[in-house]
């Protein structure tokens, strides 16, 4: 496939409907491309518009307005993270943007809070009016998309509709914010907007500006741009559901080349499931006779394993 295909989900918001052929197609884009757009998700283009309204207003504070929301490190993943402070390419430069990261809200009280348990932190929130609110109702809107994906997921692997339902009741989900700044004159060599990577967790949801410069690669080894969809989330497989299929979906490089002259921005909703579940191939996944590529893992551990090279190079 030359192009990435772009996917109408309507039907699968109707679960009175015959969503078969919509996952079918759902699951070749997921064993070719790793990469499908997602028109008629259902999200609000008013809510979507509030949220890169914030996000730049977010971005375009002063330093000493962001510094108290900054990152609680890999373990929390939440909060602003500065320029400089991620590389997805280990070995390369740094990466030229900045980003904000949200996770699943819970109450101070919530035994997981109280208990320290790694990815379960505090979400932290800049004083900026509606910024909360709007943030946490796009949020749960993607949790439930993501959700909504995964029943196509398991139609088109011959499970159980439901079979994932109860590993993504309190995900480790992230919304991230990112701006990336126009690239300076002489950027260091091999230094992009964001360095080539595929993503950890199971399905990523991505809102662009008009800016593009999203590169995807072409399972023939050729880079190609994702374009720009009015009111279209782009959807990419991540390396965990790849493991979790036994490689039957897959999990595909991309990266950012920032556009000169000018601010690009973008909203990412990554979904991981809850960091108990055990990442195991399904059952559908390997042939009889065979053994799976992978050792089961829980999800939490899997994510760590990703997070850590990302911030390894992390000034304190």
């Amino acid at each position: 496939m030359s192009e990435i295909p772009i996917i109408d989900v309507r039907s699968l918001n109707d679960r009175a409907a015959d969503t078969a052929e919509v996952s079918r197609a759902i699951g070749r884009a997921c064993r070719e491309t790793g990469f499908f757009y997602v028109v008629g998700h259902g999200i609000a283009p008013e809510l979507v518009r509030r949220v890169f309204a914030l996000s730049q207003q977010f971005f375009g504070l002063p330093l000493a307005q962001k510094e108290p929301a900054a990152f609680s490190g890999p373990s929390g993943n939440r909060g602003w993270i500065r320029l400089g402070n991620e590389t997805l390419d280990p070995g390369k430069p740094f990466d030229m943007k900045e980003a904000f990261n949200i996770g699943l809200e819970l109450p101070l009280d919530d035994p997981d809070i109280v208990g320290g348990k790694r990815f379960r932190g505090l979400n932290v929130w800049p004083e900026l009016a509606d910024f909360r609110a709007t943030m946490l109702a796009y949020f749960d809107a993607c949790w439930g998309l993501g959700r909504t994906l995964h029943h196509a997921f398991a139609i088109d692997l011959d499970l159980p509709p439901d079979y994932f339902a109860h590993t993504f009741d309190r995900p480790m989900a992230t919304l991230r914010l990112l701006h990336y700044p126009p690239p300076p004159p002489r950027a260091q060599d091999g230094q992009l907007g964001a360095g080539v990577h595929t993503d950890y967790g199971n399905v990523t949801l991505l809102a662009t500006d008009d800016a593009g410069g999203l590169m995807v690669r072409h399972r023939s080894g050729e880079w190609i741009k994702a374009p720009v969809i009015a009111d279209a989330l782009l959807c990419n497989i991540g390396d965990c559901l790849m493991r979790w299929t036994n490689d039957v979906y897959v999990s595909t490089p991309h990266k950012v080349e920032s556009p000169p002259g000018r601010d690009r921005y973008s909203v990412a909703f990554f979904l991981d499931p809850n960091p108990d579940v055990e990442v195991a191939c399904l059952p559908t996944c390997v042939a009889p006779g065979h053994s799976p590529k992978y050792e089961p893992i829980t999800a939490g551990d899997f994510l760590h394993s990703r997070l850590a090279p990302t911030y390894a190079h992390v000034r304190n």
